[in-house]
């Protein structure tokens, strides 16, 4: 027989503490904590690839310049806190749909020609672009009542505002001032 304290032999013995989770229950929970663990450390291996890990070739070929989702880029601008948002996505093959482009809720659809959709292709793919994003910046927005506009492409989350003295990132913001020119976004300053 098992040695126990005074304090917990009192409370077992009142039927407090009798058995709180039963032996399949607890084998069950195990299984399932994992199970958990399993996929949380999957999903952190997969999303969290440092500039320096290895890409699989399913990413390679991704990142490729011909590839679709790296080609893809949309724009997301707001003047202010109190201001319109406008979003604009570019497809690979240039086409483009604009939501609320000129402020009065209108959805707008057209093509980039063919050298814009190929300057906008090597701008892409541009090995720059990984080092102008918010995370590699450590970017924070500064300005109030300004444009901010972010773009999000393979590479991940640019932003940049019309703030006097703010450094824009060079490729982003030749992406930026491509499809700003080319469709009715709100062109920056």
């Amino acid at each position: 027989m098992p040695v126990r304290s005074a304090g917990t032999g009192r409370y077992l013995r009142w039927g407090k503490f009798r058995r709180v989770i039963p032996n399949q229950w607890s084998r069950m929970l195990m299984v399932c904590a994992g199970a958990v663990l399993t996929i949380a450390l999957t999903a952190c291996s997969v999303f969290d690839r440092g500039p320096d890990s290895t890409p699989d070739k399913a990413a390679a070929a991704t990142a490729s310049p011909g590839a679709g989702a790296a080609n893809r880029v949309s724009l997301v601008q707001k003047l202010g806190q109190d201001g319109p948002l406008r979003s604009l996505n570019v497809e690979p093959d240039g086409h483009w749909e604009c939501d609320d482009c000129a402020g009065d809720g209108v959805t707008s659809t057209g093509s980039l020609d063919p050298e814009q959709v190929k300057r906008l292709h090597d701008l892409l793919a541009d090995p720059r672009l990984r080092q102008e994003t918010d995370e590699a910046r450590r970017y924070r927005v500064s300005c109030i009542d300004a444009l901010t506009s972010s773009l999000l492409t393979s590479a991940g989350l640019i932003t940049s505002q019309d703030c006097p003295g703010e450094d824009r990132p060079p490729v982003a913001n030749e992406i930026l001032l491509l499809l700003t020119q080319a469709t009715p976004a709100e062109p920056t300053a």
